[in-house]
């Protein structure tokens, strides 16, 4: 694996944690939004990643796609609510908080670790230039 590599896989999984932490801040942000009915209500949503192979071009992470969560969305009964169904129910997000933040935690220690790894590979390719010296 050459250095070029290394700073490939970095910045690859470094992307795909930031599109993660943008994600989990879209669904924090939305956690409380309610709708008039199930299908408006917000739905959490996560992306999807694939290892990219040489064969394929390259190495590193890749982007699938983003999924929505298939959780139910709960119905809250408040008849005075503008977007209240005629039965008096609006409907909340899918979004679990709980999650939520282990995902950000996540994330975010994944990101470190890159940003680790690539200085790590950057001190190691300056000592061994200077090993001529």
């Amino acid at each position: 694996m050459g250095l070029f590599t290394i700073f490939n896989v970095s910045s690859s999984a470094m992307a795909a944690q930031t599109l993660r932490l943008n994600a989990t801040a879209s669904n924090m942000a939305n956690a409380e939004a309610v709708a008039s009915s199930p299908e408006q209500a917000y739905k959490a949503r996560e992306p999807v990643f694939a290892q990219t192979l040489e064969r394929q071009g390259g190495v590193g992470v890749t982007t699938v796609g983003v999924t929505q969560s298939n959780a139910p969305n709960p119905a809250i009964y408040q008849p005075g609510n503008p977007l209240a169904d005629k039965n008096g129910y609006v409907y909340g997000s899918n979004v679990n908080p709980v999650e939520e933040m282990v995902n950000m935690l996540s994330a975010s220690r994944a990101y470190q670790t890159n940003v680790q790894m690539m200085d790590t590979a950057k001190n190691l390719a300056l000592r061994t230039l200077q090993l001529g010296q």
